[in-house]
């Protein structure tokens, strides 16, 4: 059986800098009948909990460290008994919601493999909108969890701290653009887009400065 993925919409808050917005977070679940893995597991653990029923999380991988993303994935994680995974270029971010009461269980690497259902997703460390930024490719499905680097329309935001609008780009042109156009995009937010939509636009993105 191929790896199957599902997505769960949440609603919730994200605060930066001592701003706060309303935002709704894309959840990712990809695996089968027995096992899946879930990434950025934000805001509603509960609605989270009811898609995935009585299968087993093999994991909770982050795609970076901004509260929204990550303000619900601890008390989730415990409740599934699945480690966390993050890259630590964005620990400042897990601590300064967690401080030192919840440590994340395992870091993410570049070109980290996580195997689920027969398939395989590859972590490609995109930094920009955070330092620590990292989607997910997975090559056989044709896939890439982008989170907040790459979004249908354009870059993930870098007008604040930890952020870098030349990283993001830099990112997005030698890690995803590279990728096969056919490649589907799904987002940390809205909708998904490919990476034969987005391509096309680099230099817009560019002349625009955001």
């Amino acid at each position: 059986m191929t790896a199957q993925i599902e997505q769960v919409v949440t609603s919730g808050t994200f605060s930066l800098d001592g701003g706060t917005w309303e935002v709704d977070n894309n959840v990712w679940l990809i695996g089968d009948e027995q096992r899946v893995v879930v990434i950025d597991p934000a805001h509603e653990p509960e609605k989270i909990l009811a898609a995935i029923g009585e299968r087993e999380v093999q994991a909770v991988l982050l795609t970076h460290g901004h509260d929204d993303h990550i303000r619900a994935a601890g008390d989730f994680a415990d409740q599934v008994q699945a480690p966390v995974y993050l890259n630590p270029a964005d620990s400042m971010l897990w601590e300064a919601v967690y401080g030192q009461e919840r440590a994340v269980d395992q870091e993410i690497a570049d070109g980290d493999s996580f195997e689920i259902a027969g398939t395989t997703l590859r972590a490609l460390h995109t930094p920009g909108h955070s330092p620590g930024s990292t989607c997910f490719y997975v090559e056989d499905l044709g896939v890439l969890f982008s989170g907040d680097t790459l979004f249908n329309g354009g870059p993930g935001a870098t007008g604040r701290s930890y952020s870098s609008f030349e990283t993001i780009i830099d990112s997005i042109r030698e890690r995803l653009l590279t990728l096969p156009e056919q490649t589907v995009v799904h987002t940390g937010h809205g909708d998904s887009t490919s990476i034969g939509a987005e391509a096309p636009h680099l230099e817009e993105w560019i002349a625009r400065g955001h």
